[in-house]
């Protein structure tokens, strides 16, 4: 890794009953932005089927023991419309989707999305994607649950595409297309920068790759980033690779949504020099009109552990 490692946390963008309104998420990163907070992710669901217990299920995306927070008539934002908001309103802080459903939105559109909000934002977007877990989802875009991983990899395909050719063709049994000019690019000429969320396999490994060599791991992976970076990076390397510049973005070392417990960032240096280079805080915010001081008061504490 280049650099210090950086720091993110997450905006709530949803609701179990819908919220008097939601200026609570905007303030709340108005307060990462002022406190020095590296980036701030929002989460992604279009609509809910109603079987949530699938969440739970590893062998379809989602993680063992896991529960959605809300039930199918919850109240989720859409991230990018939400992230254009929160670039309206910051000036420095990065952000991401963690994670992104990539697939259920048209590659062609979904590129000038991210685009515009890239460019617009000062070149601060993070695009971090994922296959997601529910059959629903997809069933309501039309699209084949069990193609998930085939139709993600198409839709970076056509957005690294368009955003790194000036006169753009593209050719894939799904969509075919010829001297198309998309403006404007992203602030970097590679694109806007693309994190794979998934576990430790081989086809992760190829999405990694081949769309920028930075990682989000899920499930059991998430939860011991040490052991499962160098494997990883193994498999990386065989997909052609470069397993050692592999960025990963793990869940900080404290107890998620409970007051910041600044002792536990003591696990902080052991997962930097394993590999970590982002961590994403959970950390509970009494309101957010003291969002200001609980995140100052960790971004401190995290350059402090970082470093030391």
């Amino acid at each position: 890794m280049t650099g210090a490692p950086r720091l993110s946390v997450s905006l709530r963008t949803y609701a179990a009953e819908a919220p008097e309104n939601w200026d609570d998420l905007f303030a709340m990163a108005r307060a990462a932005d002022a406190a020095g907070i590296d980036r701030v992710v929002v989460s992604d669901h279009v609509v809910f089927g109603e079987n949530l217990e699938a969440y739970g299920n590893p062998e379809s995306g989602g993680v063992e023991g896991g529960r959605q927070p809300t039930g199918p008539d919850g109240h989720w934002l859409e991230p990018l419309t939400v992230l254009t908001a929160v670039a309206a309103q910051t000036t420095r802080v990065r952000l991401g989707t963690y994670i992104l459903l990539a697939a259920l939105r048209r590659p062609v559109v979904l590129a000038k999305q991210l685009a515009t909000l890239d460019v617009i934002s000062g070149g601060r977007v993070d695009l971090g994607v994922g296959i997601g877990w529910q059959r629903e989802e997809y069933e309501a875009a039309g699209l084949d649950f069990g193609a998930r991983g085939r139709l993600l990899d198409h839709s970076l395909d056509v957005c690294q595409t368009l955003w790194r050719e000036q006169r753009a063709s593209f050719s894939s049994p799904e969509l075919n297309f010829e001297g198309i000019h998309s403006m404007p690019k992203p602030a970097h000429p590679d694109g806007v920068p693309i994190w794979v969320s998934g576990r430790c396999n081989e086809r992760v490994a190829q999405r990694i790759a081949r769309f920028g060599n930075r990682w989000i791991p899920w499930g059991k992976d998430a939860a011991d980033p040490a052991a499962s970076i160098p494997r990883m990076r193994e498999e990386v390397e065989r997909a052609g690779g470069d397993g050692a510049a592999l960025n990963v973005l793990a869940p900080l070392p404290l107890p998620r949504n409970q007051p910041v417990d600044l002792g536990a960032m003591e696990r902080l240096p052991s997962l930097v020099e394993a590999g970590v280079t982002d961590f994403l805080a959970y950390v509970q915010v009494p309101n957010s009109s003291g969002a200001l001081d609980v995140y100052s008061e960790l971004v401190a504490a995290f350059r402090d552990a970082a470093t030391g």
